[in-house]
């Protein structure tokens, strides 16, 4: 019975570092991002590109994607300010597991064992500023896709952070039908290559 209580006692211990930590890291993430209109503009140009690719009239889808490219460099630009702000943040505090369940303080135990949400953001950054640049000459409608997996890759990133790799898996295929390995399989190589040493995915 002893030991029994003594697991109870460990199990909420643990609970509430895992809430008390993820909640300093959704505080601290949703601090820097709320200065942006990232989330927002991402929603624009998901919903554009569905819009776009399902219209019929070439001068007007035409059209749409002159659109969707002003909102594509605002963007690109928006995130690329606030990966510089992030970067500030106290490199402790900037840890991410690699495990893909929440484990309390496993980050600062085991550092060899996580890496640095810092630099992810720094490859996020130039992975959707090539992509709204069109660097790789790719068509309109192979250029969205590229951003797509750019954007999504990075959300899943935001939702690593704050929680853990196994949610970040679970919304990214909730939200967007796509899996985590399809994500990186669409995005640009450069960012792929970067993506897989740092994180170890």
């Amino acid at each position: 019975m002893e030991f029994f209580t003594l697991v109870v006692f460990v199990a909420i211990g643990l609970y509430v570092l895992k809430a008390t930590d993820q909640g300093r890291r959704i505080r601290l993430l949703g601090g820097h991002l709320g200065q942006y209109q990232i989330e927002k503009l991402m929603e624009t140009l998901t919903e554009g590109y569905m819009r776009c690719l399902g219209e019929s009239d070439a001068e007007r889808q035409s059209q749409i994607w002159s659109l969707l490219a002003q909102s594509e460099q605002t963007l690109a630009s928006q995130f690329e300010r606030f990966a510089g702000d992030f970067a500030k943040v106290d490199a402790a505090q900037a840890r991410v597991s690699r495990l893909p369940i929440a484990i309390p303080m496993i980050d600062r135990l085991l550092p060899a064992m996580s890496f640095d949400a810092r630099q992810a953001f720094a490859i996020h950054a130039r992975g959707i500023a090539d992509a709204a640049a069109n660097v790789a000459g790719q068509t309109p409608k192979a250029k969205a896709f590229t951003m797509s997996a750019e954007l999504f890759l990075m959300q899943h990133t935001c939702h690593w952070f704050c929680r853990s790799r196994a949610v970040a898996n679970a919304r990214l295929q909730l939200r967007h039908g796509t899996s985590h390995a399809m994500a990186l399989a669409s995005v640009s190589p450069k960012t792929r290559d970067a993506y897989r040493a740092l994180t170890g995915v």
